[in-house]
């Protein structure tokens, strides 16, 4: 093979490989990931619906897949009375489910609310699929949170468990694991017992 033949294999096979690899990068590029979107607080579930409205008007359902507001049940007890109210886990972000390019970027950053996405103003970062599994998981999850209006000093009655019907004065209150720390008064001798809010009727 002459020198010259050799010099347009390789340059036929630096095409070629050049060509394989903006293939890959368009591939790359054109993946559908979940993206997480800042939001003016409260604005939330506003910007949801503006979004897919956009999505529809825009005509980017190829490009822009779903929106999610993660959110979970709440029990509240007030006043002896339950109530359930839905909460958001993330207070200020919206989840897009969407292919990353000018236009689909343009669409959403634009809409109503949205004040930045969660990365470099310049390049949105993706989040990692692991964590948005955990967080739709979260979000469609029975479980609940309860939360009572009760403050030390508050007497309680038992409702359930080994102290059922005992009378208790609260010591301690701990929200974010709806548990209360109570002195009970046993045979005559206070005892500090850790109880749930379920277990407990405020008196």
């Amino acid at each position: 093979m002459t020198e010259k033949d050799e010099n347009i294999t390789n340059e036929s096979h630096m095409e070629e490989t050049s060509e394989v690899e903006n293939h890959k990068s368009s591939e790359k590029k054109n993946q559908k990931r979940w993206y997480i979107v800042h939001t003016y607080s409260g604005y939330e579930n506003k910007v949801k619906s503006n979004l897919e409205k956009r999505i529809e008007y825009m005509n980017m359902g190829d490009k822009i897949f779903r929106v999610e507001v993660p959110q979970k049940t709440v029990t509240q007890i007030k006043g002896g009375r339950k109530q359930e109210k839905e909460e958001k886990i993330f207070p200020g972000y919206v989840l897009v489910e969407m292919i990353m390019d000018e236009d689909s970027w343009y669409v959403v950053r634009h809409t109503a609310g949205v004040t930045k996405f969660v990365g470099s103003a310049k390049k949105p970062i993706p989040a990692k699929e692991s964590e948005i599994k955990k967080i739709i998981h979260r979000s469609t999850a029975q479980t609940q949170k309860i939360e009572m209006d009760i403050k030390v000093g508050e007497k309680v009655r038992i409702i359930s468990g080994p102290f059922a019907e005992f009378v208790g004065d609260i010591t301690e209150v701990y929200p974010d694991k709806a548990k209360l720390r109570a002195m009970v008064s046993i045979f005559g001798r206070e005892t500090p017992v850790e109880l749930e809010y379920k277990q407990i009727q405020k008196l």
